[in-house]
Order: C-alpha cells, then sequence, then structure tokens
C-alpha cells in the first residue's frame, strides 16, 4: 500500500511514540557534522489536483565540526593576518620587501577565501565563516595601505628637503638690526658662530680698509626667519616622524584584530 495514493479522508499518518519512534546508533556519525538533535512531525500536503496528503517528517539539527575548519581555514587565515604585521618592522626604506610581502599576503589571503567558497554550498546568506574571512582580508588589505601611506609622506619629505638644500641663503648685510664685527682670516667658523652678537672691533674704517687680511662677517638675528622654520618644522613633524606611524601599527592592527576574535569566538561559539 502506497501512503501518497491517499487523501487525507483515506488515510491519517502519526509518530505512534513521538520522538521516541525513532532511535539512534551512537556510533552513528558525519564527517563534517555532529548530530545533536531530533524531533518528529506531521503535516499535511496540499496538491491542486488530487487533494491533501498526510506526511511524516523528521528534523535533524546538525552542529559542523570545528576543528577541521580551524586547521583548514581559521588557522591559516590568521597566519596570514600575523605574517602581514611583520612589514611594521621592516625599515620603510626596504620598499621590494615589504611591497612584495604585502601582496603575497593579499594574494594567500584571496585563494583562501576562493577555496572555502568553492567547499561550501552556495547561499544566499552570510555565514559565519565568511565574516572572519573578509575582516582577516581586511585588515591585511589596510597593512598595505599603511605601507603605502608612509611612503608617500617619505616621499613628500624627501623632496621638500631636497628643496630647502637647493635654496639659497638670503643675505642680510642690508639689514638694520644687522651686527657687523672685523674677524682675521685665520678665525675658523666655529670661532665666527661663536661671536654672535659682538660689534665691531674699535679702529678707524681707514685701518679696517687698509688691511686686505681681515674680512667683515655680518651676523643677522632673523627673527622672521627663524619663525618661519620653526612652523616649517612644526607642519612636517608628522611627515619626518613617519617611522612613528609603524610604531602605531605594531599596537592598533594587533589589538583591533585581538578584540575582534573575541567578539566573534563569544558570538558564534
Amino acid at each position: 500500500m502506497r501512503p501518497d495514493a491517499y487523501t487525507d479522508e483515506d488515510l491519517m499518518l502519526y509518530w505512534k511514540s513521538g520522538d521516541e519512534s525513532l532511535s539512534t546508533d551512537d556510533k552513528l556519525s558525519l564527517s563534517q557534522f555532529l548530530i545533536q538533535k531530533f524531533h518528529t512531525t506531521s503535516r499535511l500536503a496540499f496538491y491542486s489536483s488530487t487533494g491533501w496528503y498526510n506526511r511524516l517528517y523528521i528534523n535533524f539539527t546538525l552542529r559542523r565540526h570545528i576543528f577541521f575548519f580551524l586547521l583548514q581555514t581559521y588557522f591559516p587565515a590568521t597566519l596570514m593576518v600575523i605574517l602581514s604585521w611583520v612589514s611594521f618592522w621592516i625599515d620603510c626604506r626596504a620598499v621590494p620587501a615589504r611591497v612584495s610581502l604585502g601582496i603575497t599576503t593579499v594574494l594567500t589571503m584571496s585563494t583562501i577565501i576562493t577555496g572555502v567558497n568553492a567547499s561550501m554550498p552556495r547561499v544566499s546568506y552570510i555565514k559565519a565563516v565568511d565574516i572572519y574571512l573578509w575582516v582577516s582580508f581586511v585588515f591585511v588589505f589596510l597593512s598595505v595601505l599603511e605601507y603605502a601611506a608612509i611612503n608617500y609622506l617619505t616621499t613628500v619629505h624627501d623632496g621638500t628637503d631636497r628643496k630647502s638644500k637647493e635654496k639659497p641663503l638670503p643675505c642680510t648685510c642690508d639689514i638694520s638690526h644687522a651686527r657687523t664685527m672685523i674677524l682675521d682670516e685665520a678665525c675658523s667658523k666655529p670661532d665666527a658662530n661663536s661671536l654672535a652678537g659682538y660689534t665691531q672691533a674699535p679702529g678707524s674704517a681707514e685701518e679696517a680698509a687698509d688691511k686686505q687680511d681681515h674680512m667683515v662677517v655680518c651676523l643677522s638675528l632673523a627673527n622672521e626667519a627663524t619663525g618661519a622654520k620653526r612652523k616649517t618644522l612644526r607642519g612636517l613633524r608628522i611627515i619626518q616622524n613617519t617611522h612613528v606611524i609603524d610604531a602605531y601599527s605594531r599596537m592598533i592592527f594587533p589589538g583591533a584584530f585581538i578584540f575582534f576574535n573575541l567578539i566573534y569566538w563569544s558570538v558564534y561559539c
């Protein structure tokens, strides 16, 4: 006798003992899932051509074996994120080393995501493993952007420094606040710098003109030039200290990733 040949008016099906009507073997196991529980139900199914039919259902609640995915997915993804942090300890002038390390970690994360999606069923909703993998990918990608920012700021600083060295020093001999003195030709440059603030040595102008082995050095206070230089240094303080970005990244990136893992595993475990 086929149950699907009779409608609910002819035949009614039900579980005699409810959930106890089905017993499972303790040795029964699946490769990727663990059977947590099951329950039985009975429903009616409608077909427009023939009518209502009685159906018996068994609903299984499965739990995925996490250890397999820890070894195949979570652990490699975590290692790639940690490997991307190694670039923070590499000198910013080692461009090939840091660029190759960043590109390698990004491509490896892309390969891991592609492999996991190929082995998973194609569903329209976001899975828990997708959240972990894509957040890990974002961390790896941000480490590459961090070095791009450091390289750009270093290039800007080098260009500014080069322009400041090529710029000629203005003459301050005609400034009204300049103080002059007569130095002997044998006087060294450090000695000349240490004599700032002294006035012209006593003697007539004619005597000074007769001595060809003397020279006149103009020492200026140059208050305006000093103030402008200080403002420039304040504006370039962050650019000159690009290594500070790496120092902060060594703390921010691991801290943020640990915080994400605490939230993730507390929600999905």
